[in-house]
């Protein structure tokens, strides 16, 4: 037939290999049975065909991006409705499609699969090709964010048909939940006079660009950033999102009975969960301190004719890492300063949401809004192009009389540095020095950064930080201070102060705070 411009749709089983383990031949048989039964009738009725069966999974071509989507969500529609048990996962794209011998072969094919392999159980995942050629006000998306694809160059934007019975809250209105931070505002109720501090504010049941969301929005507080707002949609116009979210305001995609359900299910998650990551020594008297990974340092560059450039990923769970798949936001060092770029929607720099296409400036004092919490950018000099300070990693409680150590191996029981293994973060200078430090193995972090760094002691009430490895420097960054002090001896230090380590921020907190 030639090339032609198509959907390539694929459906999995989510699961199957664990099913395969659990169960006989006649199981087995019964639930990819079950698959094409599902399947085969759906995309059919959407005018599309099943090019190829691969036992759990089937391939299918569509004329139509949106018809392809709208059978998507049949799928997942009738799976739900079902007493099957099972789930699948559904991914695609739009592209050039080469058809031979009734199969299927291209970049679409490629991208497609890949996307797949991304998608969770129960989701329909599809990419720009898709995003370009569907009717964007027939169907119900959001942004996924930029993904990493294997074999594909560069990164990919990502997006998610949502069903009419599931809803995923953004980041931001899921940390307002824990919290206790989210507002809700619905068509027809009354606006409240006070507004808890950094609130979310999710507004339902409003028309986009209708006079009622225009007359709520004149009656918010000017001091309401265009961040905090979230507008629940289930289908809305092209114009009207792009209106909305050009604002820098948010959007809730789903039905209104899936996004009550959401909030639900999210409320029970954040009630039930107790702890944290917290190591508080067996001591009846409190600590002086905690103190907490908090953030990430930025060492300028060049840096020793070994590092032009380089650039860490945060996750929603507050864990830096030198490349994610799936990162929240990314932070890229150069010679021009820090940079932000989103990864994923629901982000926010000054009070302002990042677009996904754009790389922005960090100067000092800048505040990030993210999942893993409030991120606050300090720039600086002395070899640092700044620092980002908050979130909340792991933690060690000092107490009076004691002095804990940190590093990479420090002592029991210290707060060890993350281990970030592999450079595929760092982008190299030219030249023998830099072309020797990768051949072995250089990281930033083991560089920058001693088995047995320094420690944090108290004694009488008072901090003191004594750096004890003798090439890696320890810094210190008082709390109203903008210079780093780098420690030759013991030093005092004080509660909001931060110990700055190769990449590492090491915040003093009060134990109240941790």
């Amino acid at each position: 037939m030639g090339t032609r411009t198509r959907t390539v749709m694929f459906t999995d089983l989510a699961d199957y290999t664990a099913a395969v383990s659990r169960s006989d031949r006649e199981g087995i048989r019964r639930l990819l049975t079950a698959h094409e039964d599902i399947v085969r009738p759906i995309v059919a009725r959407f005018d599309g065909r099943v090019v190829k069966n691969l036992g759990d999974s089937f391939m299918c071509l569509f004329e139509a991006a949106t018809d392809a989507l709208r059978c998507a969500l049949d799928i997942q529609d009738t799976v739900e409705r079902g007493d099957s048990g099972m789930r699948i996962r559904i991914g695609m794209t739009t592209g050039d499609v080469e058809e031979i011998s009734g199969d299927a072969f291209g970049d679409a094919v490629n991208q497609a699969a890949r996307i797949l392999g991304k998608a969770p159980a129960s989701e329909v995942w599809f990419g720009p090709g898709t995003r370009q050629c569907m009717n964007a006000a027939e169907i119900p998306w959001e942004s996924v964010g930029r993904l990493a694809l294997k074999g594909i160059p560069g990164e990919v934007d990502v997006y998610r048909a949502v069903p009419a019975h599931r809803c995923r809250l953004p980041d931001p209105i899921t940390v307002a939940l824990k919290r206790r931070r989210l507002i809700r505002i619905v068509r027809g109720h009354e606006v409240p006079n006070r507004l808890p501090r950094e609130a979310q504010i999710l507004l339902e049941g409003f028309l986009p660009g209708s006079t009622e969301l225009q007359d709520v929005l004149a009656r918010l507080p000017v001091t309401v950033e265009p961040a905090q707002l979230h507008l629940a949609v289930y289908h809305i116009s092209p114009a009207d999102r792009h209106t909305w979210s050009a604002a820098g305001r948010g959007l809730v995609v789903g039905s209104s009975e899936a996004i009550e359900q959401a909030v639900l299910d999210a409320s029970r998650i954040a009630k039930a969960r107790s702890g944290s990551d917290t190591l508080v020594l067996d001591l009846d008297a409190p600590p002086i301190t905690m103190m907490a990974l908090s953030g990430i340092a930025l060492p300028a560059v060049p840096l020793s004719d070994v590092v032009a450039a380089y650039a860490y990923d945060l996750q929603s769970d507050g864990v830096w890492s030198n490349e994610a798949d799936q990162a929240v936001l990314r932070i890229e060092v150069d010679q021009g300063g820090a940079w932000v770029r989103a990864r994923t929607p629901g982000l926010s720099l000054d009070g302002r949401a990042i677009p996904m296409d754009d790389r922005l400036a960090l100067a000092d004092g800048a505040r990030l809004v993210s999942p893993a919490g409030d991120l606050v950018f300090h720039a600086l000099e002395d070899g640092y192009a700044g620092v980002l300070v908050g979130g909340s990693g792991r933690s060690v409680g000092v107490h009076d009389g004691e002095s804990i150590e940190i590093g990479r191996e420090p002592s029991p029981p210290g707060l060890a540095f993350p281990e970030r293994r592999g450079a595929l973060n760092v982008r190299w200078c030219p030249g023998a020095r830099a072309a020797r430090a990768r051949a072995g193995g250089f990281t930033l972090d083991r560089a920058l950064a001693g088995r047995r760094q320094a420690a944090i002691g108290a004694e009488r009430g008072h901090l003191r930080v004594t750096p004890m490895h003798e090439r890696c420097p320890t810094f210190l960054l008082r709390r109203s201070g903008r210079r780093l002090e780098r420690l030759t001896e013991t030093t005092e230090a004080g509660l909001g102060d931060h110990v700055v380590v190769g990449t590492n921020v090491i915040s003093l907190r009060h134990p109240d705070e941790a």
